[in-house]
């Protein structure tokens, strides 16, 4: 539990320090690309490369893929057209997507996981009821994919420790996730970077350097590890706890003019959703 804490309060962090200092400012492909090469720097040294299943291997690789590849590009794409309170709002939402992934998983359909999405998006509507575009239906899918790709790497992360034990400390196989992340990042930024739309602050890089050592490296092994030791329910709780404290740090500090009626309103129809999944949920376990 104190792993998950400490992980959302780097996380509340972490999302400021993407929406005021890197968007619009540093190409994402390339933000994502430096995070993970930091991170990887602090764990591929401590891996170990024998002693360690092929099949375990090939797993992390796959985890870090979809947990940090998949999800940081869409994640940093999406602040193209969001702002920080739409985007932590819009990340509420990854309890849903793991309660689909675990159904799917056990071979069984949920309606009440469909009619929680269809709230979601209403919820979403609802915050920016006055300026809906397709730029902004685009940032909040890309939110939903980063959600669901996250929310997979958690699922498959317990699993894949439960099925294959080892005496070996968590960090010394936790490298391999990080090159499962390079190779979705690389290529994404040597096929769709821009060279020329790169840090030229050193704030910027300070930014860059935290997010890559504390919040990539160690905040992501954190949290994994700490995943693998409470309950889902637990786990699906501490999911969201980075929003409302993400939320407080922007509107005090950033973001003092934010229109904070309409956010909790849409706020508030977005966490119906996350009720209308877990009430499906118990109904369909009671049943």
């Amino acid at each position: 539990m104190g792993y998950l804490l400490v992980v959302t309060l780097i996380q509340a962090f972490s999302f400021n320090l993407i929406g005021e200092y890197l968007a619009g400012h540093v190409d994402s492909y390339f933000a994502v690309l430096v995070r993970v090469l930091l991170a990887g720097l602090v764990f591929i040294p401590l891996t170990r490369w024998r002693r360690v299943e092929p099949a375990f291997m090939r797993g992390m690789l796959l985890i870090g893929a979809l947990q940090f590849g998949i999800t940081y590009v869409c994640l940093y794409l999406s602040f193209r057209v969001l702002s920080v309170p739409e985007v932590l709002l819009f990340t509420i939402l990854t309890p849903l997507h793991v309660t689909l992934i675990e159904d799917a998983l056990n071979r069984r359909f949920n309606p009440w996981g469909l009619l929680a999405a269809l709230v979601a998006v209403a919820g979403a509507a609802v915050i920016r009821y006055d300026r809906i575009n397709p730029d902004f239906f685009m940032g909040f899918l890309l939110l939903q994919l980063a959600n669901f790709t996250y929310a997979a790497g958690q699922v498959l992360y317990k699993h894949l420790v439960a099925r294959y034990p080892s005496d070996l400390p968590h960090y010394r196989r936790f490298g391999y996730f990080y090159l499962g992340a390079l190779l979705v990042v690389l290529p994404a930024f040597l096929l769709f970077g821009k060279a020329h739309f790169l840090p030229d602050a050193p704030v910027t890089w300070a930014v860059l350097l935290f997010l890559g050592l504390v919040a990539t490296a160690l905040g992501l092994y954190w949290w994994n590890k700490g995943a693998c030791m409470v309950t889902g329910a637990t786990l699906a709780v501490m999911n969201n706890l980075h929003v409302p404290v993400g939320l407080l740090l922007n509107l005090l500090i950033w973001n003092r003019h934010e229109d904070l009626g309409r956010l909790a309103l849409g706020g508030l129809v977005i966490l119906l959703a996350v009720w209308v999944s877990r009430h499906g949920q118990r109904r369909v376990a009671t049943a």
